[in-house]
């Protein structure tokens, strides 16, 4: 049986799906599904592509939440080295959930303020419809 499936620790959470799929607040993916305008990154000064692995390996936004990442899974940082690390211990699989839990909160946050100050109307919230249910329209 794989070591992964013989682990017993470690579940999977919202937001470390999010890094490990690249479907999350990141700019590329915001790009995307047209949130965002571009795909740079608004948490460092060089406007790189905001992805998943950016996040993960070279953001200076997320230097120190980085360190104690790399102190539990090692200094390779590649999505492959890094569920290598989680399901191999169980201090790097709480290592790298709780810097995707960390971080995304702060790159989500980011975003509702981003959202709320725009005058955009594809970085403005979007707004459920209502269903409206016309009387007249109903089976009799």
């Amino acid at each position: 049986m794989p070591e992964w499936l013989q682990r017993r620790y470690g579940t999977l959470t919202f937001r470390l799906t999010q890094v490990l799929s690249g479907h999350g607040c990141f700019g590329r993916y915001l790009c995307r599904i047209r949130r965002e305008q571009t795909s740079g990154c608004h948490h460092c000064v060089g406007g790189d592509e905001d992805t998943a692995l950016h996040t993960l390996q070279v953001c200076p936004a997320w230097d120190e939440q980085r360190r104690d990442l790399v102190a539990a899974v090692g200094a390779d940082l590649s999505l492959p080295a890094v569920v290598k690390a989680m399901v191999g211990s169980a201090d790097a699989w709480d290592a790298a959930a709780s810097f995707c839990e960390t971080v995304m909160s702060a790159k989500e946050a980011a975003e509702r303020e981003r959202e709320q100050s725009a005058t955009l109307p594809s970085r403005q919230s979007r707004r459920r419809r209502r269903r409206v249910v016309h009387d007249d329209l109903q089976p009799p």
